[in-house]
């Protein structure tokens, strides 16, 4: 596990942004799994502008997105098929056709989520995955107490996700309590992975991830068991860490 702590959220964007743009220079072809949300906002911008500057080329990249709300249709605003598409797809010159983002109006669930994981694997597996980290520790929409072991599934939204959640919708009432997520199993899966967290809400729940027990009671924890993660963290998210030992244990 590597730390990299930065001053605010503008330097994590800018080095998550990094990051990705090395993984598609270094492989064209690359296999992305892309999270939502407020905190990955900055490093869509940062990547269309390196983008825009002709330094990196999305023709040949596949991207998996990790979650999609249950019973929101992809022209809905809140979806996160919305999402992308409005804050990076349509910017970018990425071939719509090897985007795959789950199907939040799929009649049969089971079948859904069993095809996104044969689709991950017929790409070969994702070589960078992107992830923020709720502030009960969830990553995807994987919440505490859901096993390690799942792969692509439907989950029940806690309380405090929903409510979380709700600054994007009208009302409270209107923000779904389901949706389909990758699982534990198919992000350990990942060659590569990135966390990025800002604010001191998301405090405990680095802390949590990075020296707390394994446990699915904190589903972020079970990244120190990978070969391969970053966690890219501004001052406030770092708050709660002891960052000389961290300096010396795991940077």
């Amino acid at each position: 596990m590597r730390i990299i702590c930065v001053d605010n959220y503008e330097q994590m964007s800018k080095k998550a942004a990094n990051i990705v743009a090395s993984q598609i220079i270094l492989k064209p072809n690359s296999v992305l799994g892309l999270a939502t949300g407020s905190t990955p906002l900055g490093m869509y911008k940062q990547l269309i502008k390196t983008y825009e500057a002709g330094h990196i080329d999305f023709q040949e990249v596949t991207t998996f997105n990790l979650d999609e709300y249950y019973g929101l249709s992809r022209d809905n605003k809140q979806s996160y098929y919305y999402y992308m598409y409005e804050n990076f797809f349509k910017h970018t010159n990425i071939d719509m056709r090897k985007v795959n983002i789950p199907n939040g109006m799929a009649k049969d669930i089971n079948e859904e989520c069993c095809e996104y994981e044969k689709k991950i694997r017929k790409s070969g597996g994702i070589d960078l995955q992107v992830l923020g980290i709720g502030r009960n520790g969830h990553i995807g929409f994987n919440e505490p107490d859901i096993k390690f072991e799942a792969t692509t599934h439907m989950v029940k939204l806690d309380e405090q996700t929903i409510k979380d959640n709700s600054r994007f919708f009208k009302s409270i009432d209107e923000v779904p309590t389901s949706a389909i997520s990758m699982g534990i199993k198919t992000i350990m899966q990942s060659r590569k992975i990135i966390l990025l967290a800002s604010g001191e809400e998301k405090a405990d729940a680095v802390n949590g991830a990075v020296n707390g027990k394994i446990t699915p009671e904190l589903p972020a924890s079970v990244l120190q068991l990978h070969p391969d993660v970053t966690f890219i963290v501004d001052k406030e998210a770092a708050s709660k860490l002891d960052l000389e030992k961290i300096k010396k244990d795991y940077c």
